[in-house]
């Protein structure tokens, strides 16, 4: 794979990005794909290891290996094929995926990775500039036909393998336009939404109809969808986001993330939003530490808040992992965003007590420090401390699926809820991705709870696999 010694001869090159008072002034992205000589360095690096255990830390296992020597040798098209065999949207996870591959990566053991997801982003955006991605129509109508519930990134990959298989696929999607999170979730600048369109257009092509503005349990009803269609499929992700029920969470200016992240969303694409969040002059305090919190940070950034600070109830984590002690898995180890650089102050093992205003507006924070011991949470006595805020974001992560409409009325149809309150379905054995319906199917954050980009993606194609085996007997989609 790649060049033999090349691991040795090359270092990791990571994406540029534009300056920070250059791209705080827009939405637009601002990393820059390898240019094709430095993706190809890139490729070179990539180690003759045996076990590509790349490919394992993978979620849609990538044939990562092979579609880096080929960048190597300058083979874009086959390493454009290579890459869609196993990702509907390389595009996507190009751009917003943390990359476990390279966590996983052999030579991340005891050096930097090979930069498979910039040569991931490289490959696919060559692909759409050569115009080698077009409509792949099925070559044979099975006339069954197949509803799915959601358009994120599950959603999206299940359509269009279904659709690619044969079968009459309409996709309903609750809000004005397709995409889910990835529209209203992830702010433009992480991933501008032409990338959504091109491909809705292209599953358009394929066959696939999108239903919009249609919220299945208000619009139509599970019983309505069940008999209408062949099959159901599930995967309207896990929108419910983790409140904190302290005094004071009714003022005005205390938001969930995603009442504030998706109105920008609308904004930059051309949309009237009346009263919308603004963070503009504000002191702005984060509750979150993850992607979401972070998001919550570019943006109000690019509002113009007069601060952001970000609070995270964990303790810092180390600013590099141990190796030999947690390689080929996910490390816990601290990371700066991209928004973080544009201006944040961050802050750990802070617990949120009470939030103060007057006329019904927030203006101040009440917090404590807390100690952390054997992985128990305690109040450090005389730390509690207060902090000026106009608007708090909180970005706490999400409980799981929305209950009301939807599941409630698949539920009195057989459609179970596991212990954490996501649907209830298997994903090996003869019962993968089936719920307790036998016609209804569940997929991405709905059935698996919060979880990245490329889990969705790979829910959605092996659940499509396993609907188009209960409609035909077999099926030749890949697992």
């Amino acid at each position: 794979m790649g060049k033999v010694t090349g691991f040795i001869e090359y270092q990791r090159l990571t994406e540029a990005a534009a300056p920070v008072a250059e791209r705080k002034r827009h939405y637009k992205e601002f990393v820059v794909a390898l240019a094709d000589a430095e993706a190809k360095i890139q490729g070179a690096r990539c180690m003759d290891c045996g076990i590509p255990f790349c490919q394992t830390g993978c979620p849609v296992n990538n044939i990562i290996p092979d579609f880096n020597d080929l960048v190597y040798r300058q083979d874009w098209r086959e390493a454009l094929v290579t890459l869609h065999s196993t990702n509907n949207f390389p595009e996507f996870t190009g751009r917003v995926c943390p990359a476990p591959c390279e966590a996983a990566c052999t030579l991340n053991i005891n050096n930097d990775p090979v930069g498979i997801k910039s040569i991931e982003h490289a490959i696919i955006d060559k692909g759409w500039e050569q115009g080698w991605i077009n409509p792949q129509p099925a070559p044979r109508k099975t006339g069954k036909r197949v509803a799915v519930v959601g358009s994120g990134p599950a959603g999206l990959a299940c359509a269009q393998q279904l659709a690619r298989a044969g079968h009459d696929v309409i996709v309903f999607e609750k809000s004005d336009r397709a995409g889910g999170l990835l529209r209203y979730g992830i702010p433009d600048f992480k991933m501008e939404k032409s990338h959504i369109d091109r491909r809705v257009a292209q599953m358009q092509a394929e066959g696939v109809q999108f239903r919009v503005n249609h919220c299945v349990g208000r619009d139509s009803t599970a019983e309505s969808l069940l008999a209408d269609f062949d099959a159901v499929v599930l995967s309207g992700g896990a929108e419910q986001p983790r409140d904190l029920p302290v005094p004071g969470r009714e003022l005005d200016g205390v938001h969930f993330a995603m009442e504030f992240l998706p109105q920008q969303n609308k904004v930059v694409a051309g949309d009237t939003v009346a009263g919308q969040i603004k963070a503009t002059g504000k002191h702005v305090v984060v509750i979150g530490g993850g992607d979401t919190g972070s998001d919550c940070v570019g943006t109000s950034n690019r509002h113009g808040a007069a601060s952001v600070t970000q609070f995270e109830l964990l303790p810092q984590p180390p600013e590099a992992e141990n190796k030999p002690m947690v390689w080929p898995y996910w490390p816990v180890k601290l990371r700066t965003s991209s928004s973080h650089e544009e201006g944040c102050e961050r802050d750990w093992s802070i617990a949120t007590k009470a939030f103060v205003g007057r006329n019904g507006k927030v203006e101040r924070l009440k917090a404590v420090r807390l100690k952390w011991d054997g992985g128990k949470m305690q109040e450090v006595a005389g730390s509690e401390f207060e902090l000026k805020a106009d608007m708090v974001l909180l970005a706490m992560g999400f409980t799981g699926p929305v209950v009301k409409g939807l599941l409630e009325q698949f539920e009195a149809l057989s459609v179970t809820r596991d212990a954490r309150g996501n649907v209830a379905a298997a994903t090996e054995g003869p019962e993968a991705y089936r719920t307790g319906h036998a016609r209804v199917f569940a997929a991405g954050d709905m059935r698996r709870g919060q979880s990245l980009v490329v889990w969705a993606i790979r829910e959605g194609r092996q659940c499509a696999r396993a609907v188009d085996e209960f409609l035909m007997g077999s099926s030749l989609l890949p697992r």
